[in-house]
């Protein structure tokens, strides 16, 4: 083979190479799931009341109502991958799942991924007795609170507790629910994921939120340049919202109903 021929030859591989490379750069996302019939959802499997496997061994909570929704919309099958919080963004880039659940939004991340709109409250609130009058920080004064040590929560409790108030650190979050029904504090500061549970079983002490400290929502979280299919994932959200079945979903689950505010950045 010449010189000429084998630089043609090598130009020509080259070019396979690239159009491949370009082909899946620019796959849709969204043919490929209508493809396959299924939405492969990235979803932590012991998160609730987001996500937790029921009586029936199948995932149930917001995040999945919002999944199978979104599921619907494309019309295909969902299909539920228990991910953590290690591998779930290279399951995503590698493409072994079509989108992440309960993803909070950063600079950093969104170097890798790309977010759409907001959909899961996700914020840390004072939580105590319906007899106990707290409304505001200011409120917070010589009242008694449990805190899990070391965390957000504690972080924004500490920036605005007034001096008088007796913080009680704790080593876990059972402890810190422990301390507060049993009266060892008045109130208590956690997310609303813990704080759902203990505002649906505790009929008894009646516990509400008072006020928030933090507002920090989830995302869904998709890879870059799959515009249609964030813009399916954005149309689904808005209609769930519009409709009333977010907030559905979020009084059955966060035993609470959805304020818009609290999907806001």
């Amino acid at each position: 083979m010449t010189i000429y021929k084998t630089l043609r030859a090598s130009f020509a591989a080259l070019l396979l190479i690239s159009g491949a490379s370009i082909g899946v750069a620019n796959a849709d996302a969204i043919d490929d799931i209508t493809k396959a019939g299924v939405l492969n959802v990235g979803v932590f499997a012991d998160f609730p009341p987001f996500s937790s496997a029921s009586a029936d061994m199948t995932l149930k909570g917001y995040d999945m109502d919002v999944a199978q929704a979104l599921a619907d919309a494309l019309k295909v099958k969902l299909n539920p991958v228990p991910v953590t919080g290690q591998n779930r963004i290279p399951y995503l880039t590698e493409r072994r799942v079509d989108l992440l659940m309960s993803v909070g939004y950063s600079k950093e991340r969104e170097q890798v991924i790309d977010f759409a709109a907001a959909y899961a409250p996700y914020y840390i609130a004072v939580i105590g007795p319906k007899a106990l009058e707290v409304k505001n920080k200011d409120d917070l004064a010589g009242k008694s609170i449990a805190v899990n040590r070391g965390t957000l929560e504690d972080t924004s409790l500490t920036e605005v507790v007034p001096a008088s108030a007796d913080v009680k650190r704790f080593d876990n979050y059972n402890s810190v629910i422990q301390a507060f029904i049993s009266g060892q504090t008045q109130l208590m500061v956690v997310g609303n994921d813990v704080g759902a549970q203990v505002l649906a079983r505790q009929e008894a002490l009646a516990p509400e939120q008072k006020f928030q400290l933090l507002t920090s929502p989830s995302h869904i979280a998709l890879n870059k340049k799959e515009d249609r299919l964030k813009q399916a994932i954005n149309d689904t959200v808005a209609k769930m919202l519009s409709d009333g079945s977010l907030s559905k979903s979020s009084e059955a689950w966060l035993k609470t109903p959805l304020n818009p505010e609290n999907l806001k950045d």
